[in-house]
């Protein structure tokens, strides 16, 4: 898997790098940041595969926000909702602005690593699909 990024969006710095520390370690390349406008700022130079994003975060972009802008610069990404159990209700929410899944905190790496591998193969899929668009439509031209 060592053709993905993915990024880490979380106002609390220890989970931060904590899970950046972890996922690098595993051959994952992870970057993260502290919050919405970073990941936004961060989006618009490189791309990701999967993002790790919290839905409560203090500051001028909630996870919810962040969500919209992510899906309008790279509509393509992945994105994995952190939740705690009283925004279970803001999750659903973010499912239907196209986030892929959403899990609820506190998290372990190993919870997490299937429901980021499906989403790797979310994208994959996604990616494929495009590919073979872009050859059947170069393939009429010849």
């Amino acid at each position: 898997m060592d053709f993905f990024n993915v990024l880490v969006v979380d106002d609390e710095e220890d989970f931060v790098e904590t899970f950046v520390n972890r996922l690098n370690k595993r051959k994952v390349p992870t970057t993260g940041v502290l919050s919405g406008e970073e990941a936004i700022e961060l989006m618009k130079k490189k791309d990701f595969d999967v993002v790790i994003l919290d839905i409560k975060m203090p500051g001028g972009m909630d996870g919810i926000e962040t969500l919209r802008e992510i899906k309008k610069i790279q509509p393509l990404a992945e994105v994995l909702l952190l939740t705690g159990h009283a925004s279970v209700e803001t999750s659903i929410e973010g499912m239907k602005l196209g986030a892929f899944d959403y899990v609820l905190k506190p998290i372990k790496l190993e919870e997490l690593l299937p429901k980021l591998a499906k989403a790797f193969e979310r994208k994959d899929a996604h990616d494929s699909k495009i590919r073979s668009a872009k050859i059947k439509k170069l393939l009429r031209y010849w």
